[in-house]
């Protein structure tokens, strides 16, 4: 019984007291979380070595979340792109099984009609890779039959639906610049929590004030607790307006969640980041 947790990035100004070798900041990260959205592979496909020593430095069961870069989700639209995705996934080849999913984001502008498109981009992705689709139109979530066509794709196929659950982000004013440039940038779309696999995905965006931040994940919980005594394997992503809380927020997520599931599987121990001494 496991339950993965990671944030939004593997590094942040805020952590650097974890991560005291700048070229093992991943190695560091990873003792903390046992998964991570790659989010900078959609700006820019990195190169072979670079993914070469992300693997040296995770475990193979350690997720990673990996977003499909923007010239195939947005430019192309999951139409024709065949090239950027093989330069993309032979760059993401070395991380072998750490690749959990290929997460395909998709624009705003992306609706029901254009689920054809859908269907036939993930049938020719390679079966060797889970895929998971995180859609922003609001007809996935405010008409029944959108959201069961996009159901009905996605089975075929065995692919997730990720969530992104802003409703905290967006419930009241915003009190910080933070959360006024994330209330920009994040799209306001009604919470979901129906996973279609074995293996759900969940986004979860919180506020500044941590205590906010937990009472917000409160329905998740007995979500995820439900989850894994189903048998799957949850991935829950903790985002804050800034992140730089998140490497905590993650990490008691899990431990509220093992508090109410003592048979979960814990998480890592921190990498100590200061020499041990005698005394």
């Amino acid at each position: 019984m496991r339950l993965h947790v990671g944030c939004a990035m593997w590094t942040h100004a805020a952590w650097q007291e974890y991560q005291p070798v700048p070229a093992e900041r991943l190695r560091h990260y990873a003792s903390w979380c046992t998964a991570v959205e790659g989010n900078t592979t959609f700006y820019a496909t990195p190169t072979r070595n670079t993914v070469e020593s992300w693997a040296k430095q995770t475990d193979p069961d350690f997720r990673f979340v990996v977003k499909l870069p923007k010239p195939i989700t947005h430019e192309r639209r999951l139409h024709g792109a065949e090239t950027e995705l093989r330069t993309f996934l032979d760059a993401m080849e070395p991380l072998g099984p750490r690749i959990h999913a290929l997460w395909v984001q998709l624009p705003g502008s992306f609706g029901p009609t254009d689920l054809g498109t859908m269907a036939g981009f993930l049938r020719a992705l390679p079966g060797s890779y889970r895929s998971a689709v995180e859609v922003r139109h609001p007809a996935f979530f405010e008409n029944e039959s959108a959201a069961r066509q996009l159901e009905q794709v996605l089975a075929r196929v065995g692919a997730e639906w990720v969530p992104f659950d802003t409703t905290l982000l967006f419930d009241g004013p915003a009190e910080s610049a933070a959360e006024a440039e994330a209330r920009a940038k994040k799209p306001r779309v009604p919470r979901r929590t129906r996973a279609l696999t074995e293996f759900p995905i969940v986004r979860y965006h919180g506020r500044d004030s941590a205590e906010r931040t937990v009472d917000g994940w409160q329905p998740w919980l007995d979500i995820v607790i439900a989850w894994l005594r189903d048998g799957r394997s949850p991935t829950v992503f903790i985002h804050t307006p800034d992140n730089a809380s998140s490497l905590h927020l993650a990490r008691r997520f899990h431990d509220e969640v093992r508090a109410r599931l003592p048979e979960l599987e814990p998480l890592p121990e921190p990498i100590p980041t200061e020499p041990m001494t005698l005394f």
